[in-house]
């Protein structure tokens, strides 16, 4: 279970720590920050993670995000003028982590940056100025004197194509940048405590790089071949030095179940090209509800065309983000190579990428449908820059898709229980719920029965929603919802609205009376009885969550009324 951490105020504060021999850390603490990338709900804010090795010659890993500028350069100044400063190591160019690439280079145009490739390109654009550079492959090193010797590890697609590792040899330490991080701020460098932590791991792991599963088993094969790794220094949250064998381990064991899913779906896009990484991020989070594999794959980044064809053939369903009309020969070379090795069996969804020059969305849809591919998602065309709906459509558009690629194993799965337990399994009865919520511009709603007060002091209950539901990811730690509690014999109107299937961004409240509660969520005006809540914590119960909230605030229109009660004969499906 996820806890929150205290909070008082907003703020944007620094922190400075020796963490091994001629190493700083320079944390850059982003204490209330609870979006990241608009589709990734954050708990407990996140950090910043940047650091200074001081050999004979001097590097600088990663700088911070540009909202930190005037606090990072003051803290950096103090420790080292700029100019002292010989290399600037890129782990990627991800905003958050290169936000003052531009800065720096400003005040100290002699420094050499060190990235990958693929970075070095991305420097470019977003730099706008000459600058020195050093493009480094898996293996390459570089000596700072005083036994500081950087290898460098080649990480594509974690969660960036653009990512290296760097591992100093002197002090053991290994510079990860995304990998092995999570969104978890607190004034502890380190990650002491455990089981404070393990849930924010796991969730980042989730979201960012169980969809690279693949990538993250390569990355460790190549760690493998380091001498033992002491400590990982990673671009957010503490850094792992107490758990390493243990934290490593979850993502071997994590990523290792998640490539033998007996399902998977290619999400296939050009990074950096529109907003084509957050909505495949997106679409990404909705899928992955659903406990079917992911594979991304950047077209832009080189792909090799023989591993491309064995992964389109292996997938139960594609996505497409439309990649630029102009693009590179290479970018339309894997594209062919995808429609080359797509059939019949298999679902397709397309989403435009908002660049400008996307290649036309309804031609290259049609020569999917032409293959006899299934159009499992309404095609998502971006005209503006997407919001936060367009994003919660995107979300609801990859779990369809990952339903659609599962069903026959969902129906097996509704047979396979013995008759006599699936009957008095049924027979547990429950009330009926609309729960409504509303976060932002985003609001959703689902039908539930599975619900019980679980305290009195404080007072609460618990909810079990399934992972796949539009609604989970408003139900987050320190979310706050409403409760409508149906009444005995006026409730068909209102369950047969919520149990239909909505479409993608579908408004799940047009024709419905409400009024807003004072957290925001809609109240159902046919409602017997309304309770508006707060989640607490969540408990993780296989295909469900089970949610528990407090309440703190509530109303019943109908005294003498009765709650709508749900009877089942069956227990192994709603």
């Amino acid at each position: 279970m996820v806890a929150l951490t205290d909070k008082t105020e907003k703020r944007l504060t620094i922190q400075t720590a020796e963490i091994a021999q001629d190493t700083t850390a320079i944390r850059s603490l982003d204490w209330d920050r609870d979006r990241f990338d608009i589709e990734f709900g954050l708990q407990n804010g996140t950090t910043y993670n940047s650091f200074l090795i001081r050999g004979e010659q001097i590097a600088l890993v990663d700088t911070s995000h540009e909202k930190f500028r005037k606090l990072y350069f003051d803290i950096l100044t103090g420790l080292i003028n700029p100019t002292d400063i010989d290399y600037l190591i890129v782990s990627h160019t991800e905003p958050d982590h290169s936000g003052l690439v531009k800065d720096l280079l400003q005040m100290a145009p002699e420094i050499t940056v060190v990235a990958s490739k693929v970075a070095i390109q991305f420097l470019e654009d977003l730099v706008h100025q000459p600058f020195k550079r050093k493009i480094v492959k898996n293996g390459d090193r570089l000596d700072l004197g005083n036994g500081h010797e950087i290898e460098f590890v080649i990480a594509p697609n974690l969660h960036w194509p653009d990512t290296i590792f760097s591992f100093d040899h002197k002090t053991q330490t290994l510079y990860t940048c995304d990998a092995f991080g999570m969104h978890y701020c607190s004034d502890s460098t380190f990650d002491e405590d455990l089981k404070t932590i393990e849930a924010d791991f796991h969730y980042y792991y989730e979201c960012l790089m169980g969809p690279n599963a693949r990538s993250v088993l390569s990355a460790l094969k190549r760690m493998g071949e380091l001498p033992s790794v002491k400590m990982i220094a990673t671009g957010h949250g503490p850094l792992l030095y107490h758990n390493v064998e243990e934290l490593t381990g979850r993502y071997r064991n994590w990523s290792q179940n998640q490539t033998k899913a007996e399902t998977s779906i290619g999400v296939f896009y050009v990074s950096e090209y529109g907003y084509s990484d957050r909505l495949a991020q997106a679409i990404v989070n909705g899928i992955s509800k659903t406990g079917v594999g992911v594979e991304v794959v950047d077209l832009g980044s080189g792909v090799d065309l023989q591993e491309l064809r064995e992964l389109v053939a292996r997938c139960s369903g594609l996505v497409i983000g439309v990649p630029p009309a102009s693009g590179a020969a290479n970018i339309q070379a894997a594209l062919s190579t995808i429609l080359g090795s797509a059939n019949e069996k298999q679902g397709i969804g397309i989403f435009e990428t908002g660049g400008g020059d996307d290649e036309p969305i309804d031609p290259l849809l049609s020569k999917f449908r032409n293959l006899g591919l299934t159009n499992v998602f309404p095609e998502i065309r971006i005209k503006q820059t997407p919001t936060e709906n367009i994003y919660k459509l995107c979300e609801e558009a990859g779990t369809d898709l990952g339903q659609w690629v599962t069903r026959d194993r969902s129906i097996k799965a509704m047979k396979s229980l013995g008759a006599d337990l699936d009957k008095a399994l049924g027979r547990l009865s429950g009330g009926l719920y609309i729960i409504t919520a509303k976060k932002g511009e985003v609001a959703s709603a689902m039908l539930a029965s599975w619900v019980a007060q679980a305290s009195f002091k404080p007072l609460g209950f618990s909810i079990a929603v399934a992972k796949d539901r539009a609604i989970e990811s408003l139900m987050q730690v320190g979310d706050r919802f409403v409760l409508n509690v149906l009444e005995e014999g006026n409730y068909q109107k209102l369950m047969r609205h919520f149990l239909k299937r909505f479409a993608p961004g579908a408004d799940r409240f047009e024709g419905v009376k409400t009024q807003s509660a004072e957290n925001g969520a809609p109240i159902l005006g046919d409602a017997l009885a309304y309770i508006e809540c707060e989640v607490v914590s969540r408990m993780d119960c296989g295909d469900h969550w089970a949610v528990y909230s407090t309440v703190y605030a509530g109303r019943v229109s109908k005294p003498e009324a009765l709650t709508a009660v749900h009877h089942r004969k069956v227990g192994n499906h709603y």
